[in-house]
């Protein structure tokens, strides 16, 4: 495997005026919003819903679903910001069936972004950063949508190292930072990986699948895997469609237990 090499950053954006927007329910995403803000001491505000999701997760599943099937769309409190000053906007919030929750849909509608240069970054259970971000940039076609970062929730330990590695791999901040090599081309999982790939997704409700094949690369500690696997169903029935194929990331770092860090569907 080839060795991975020292980079440095430059941090070549950072005389822009940077601000960090972010929805919030439970506080995973303004956390990572804290952290953004924190490491480039750029402004920050929250976006806030005039009729507030405050209830568990099961509330909250269920009031989102019934808006969905009305065709409304929550509205939120004016910002205080004034968007017109900011070259760099950062927009977070949690996935919510599969994109951003409904008030940053609010505000993609209210605001116009239009020559501003947006970095989504969401909160979520399994995935969603990818089809989050092709949802934005549909909602924001005349901004320039950078790619985004995610992170698990069962991962909020470890945000702070990687938003920062995230920053400086984009250039928002000065700094070194490991960067990493391409995957491996993908083989077949032999059993080992199949039992890491196990390990890693077996106590999670909500991801059901079976690993196809694998690729590699090492990262700092450890390696990381790119599981090719077939999303299964865990109820089957006659009119759902066929399993499609899902992208799993899995980290093994030292002896700590495989983790999967995201899902792409």
């Amino acid at each position: 495997m080839a060795a991975m090499f020292l980079a440095v950053s430059c941090g070549g954006k950072k005389a822009q005026k940077v601000l960090v927007l972010y929805y919030t329910q439970t506080g995973n995403t303004k956390l990572v919003a804290e952290q953004i803000s924190g490491k480039m001491q750029a402004d920050i505000e929250e976006i806030v819903a005039v009729n507030p999701y405050d209830g568990d997760f099961t509330e909250t599943i269920e009031r989102c679903l019934k808006e969905r099937e009305e065709g409304v769309i929550p509205e939120i409190q004016p910002l205080k910001a004034d968007l017109s000053k900011y070259d760099v906007i950062f927009i977070g919030y949690p996935v919510w069936f599969g994109t951003y929750a409904p008030p940053v849909i609010k505000f993609l509608q209210d605001y116009d972004l239009s020559g501003k240069e947006v970095v989504p970054f969401c909160t979520f259970g399994s995935g969603g950063l990818e089809s989050s971000m092709a949802d934005m940039k549909l909602a924001q076609s005349n901004a320039k949508i950078d790619c985004g970062f995610g992170i698990r929730a069962a991962r909020l330990d470890k945000v702070g190292e990687e938003v920062g590695i995230f920053l400086k791999e984009n250039d928002f901040i000065e700094g070194k930072y490991i960067k990493l090599d391409a995957f491996s081309e993908q083989h077949e999982v032999t059993e080992e990986e199949n039992a890491i790939f196990e390990a890693a997704t077996g106590d999670y409700p909500m991801l059901h699948a079976k690993a196809k094949t694998v690729a590699t690369r090492a990262i700092h500690n450890g390696t990381e895997y790119c599981f090719i696997a077939v999303d299964i169903p865990r109820v089957q029935r006659d009119d759902m469609p066929p399993a499609g194929e899902i992208q799993v990331y899995v980290n093994v770092v030292g002896d700590e237990a495989p983790v999967f860090t995201r899902v792409v569907r």
